[in-house]
Formats: structure tokens, sequence, C-alpha cells
């Protein structure tokens, strides 16, 4: 005859189970750093990689919890691609959009910053040095969301910034 436990895990398993569980809850609330979702048109690829090269520099004390999507999604289907998204900006805390001509009329730029805001994320743009676009997408222009140059203490303080005033 087996010792079988009828499916039930020992006891001294479930305490430690329990135990590992708090610990990385514990963790995770006292995770100060941002999470920065990037939204941009796929025309600005090459001046994304540079960014998200810049915030993985170890020289910097910026830091990106890079929650965009860096690879796109397979499908034609826009409700299936809106609800990937929409997970994404859910995990984040802060929406970052590379301000640029091809972006201002991206209607996927436009859609994400009215889905991060309508979940209370902070959303701020960001432009290259010596390159003010002369258009915004529309949503970001009629919630008056702030814009950076692209500059390391600019960038950082403007996230600081948008995380610290989102909607709970």
């Amino acid at each position: 005859m087996g010792g079988s436990t009828g499916g039930r895990l020992p006891e001294s398993d479930i305490r430690r189970l329990e135990e590992n569980v708090k610990r990385r809850l514990s963790e995770s609330e006292s995770d100060s750093s941002p999470h920065v979702f990037i939204s941009f048109a796929n025309e600005d690829i090459g001046e994304i990689n540079l960014l998200r090269g810049q915030a993985a520099n170890e020289k910097t004390d910026l830091q990106f919890d890079d929650f965009s999507v860096k690879e796109p999604y397979d499908s034609t289907n826009a409700e299936y691609i809106k609800r990937q998204i929409r997970e994404r900006i859910k995990r984040s805390s802060v929406i970052v959009v590379y301000l640029s001509d091809d972006g201002a009329k991206s209607k996927w730029v436009n859609w994400k910053i009215e889905e991060g805001l309508r979940q209370g994320k902070g959303v701020i743009g960001v432009h290259k040095s010596g390159a003010i676009p002369n258009h915004v997408p529309e949503a970001f222009g009629k919630n008056g969301c702030k814009i950076v140059e692209w500059g390391h203490d600019e960038l950082k303080a403007a996230i600081e910034a948008a995380r610290k005033n989102r909607l709970p």
C-alpha cells in the first residue's frame, strides 16, 4: 500500500510556498523604478533602438522597464493586437511617446496614447535634440501632455513626474 496524501502537499511545502509568495509580493511592492511603455511609429525604429540603448547604458541611472512591443504582432486582427498592447500598457506606469511627423500620423500611436490615458497612466513625449516635430498625435495635443527633448536629465525628470502624477 502506498503512502498517498490524497493529492495534498505536505504542510512544510505549503508553508515554504506561502513564504516564497509573501517575499515576492514584498519585493514587487518596494519596486520604485518606473515601468515604461514606448510608443512610436514603425518608421522610427532606428531612433527607438538608440533610446533603448541609452537607457541600458550602465553609466546612466536612467532605467527603463520597457514594455513596448519590439516585434510586431503576427495578426491582422486589430482587436487581438489591441488586447496585447492593452496588457503591456496595464503593466506600465508611464508611456513615453517618441514624437515625429510619422508618429503624428499613426493611428496606432494615437490609440496607445488614448488607452494609456484611459488607464490613468502618465504620458510624456520625447523628441530628438533639434528635431521638434511639426505635428503631434491628436490625443497627445488634446490632453496637453508634456514634451521634453531627448536628454538624460530631462527625460528622467519627466518620467518621474509623469509616474508620480498618474492616476492610482
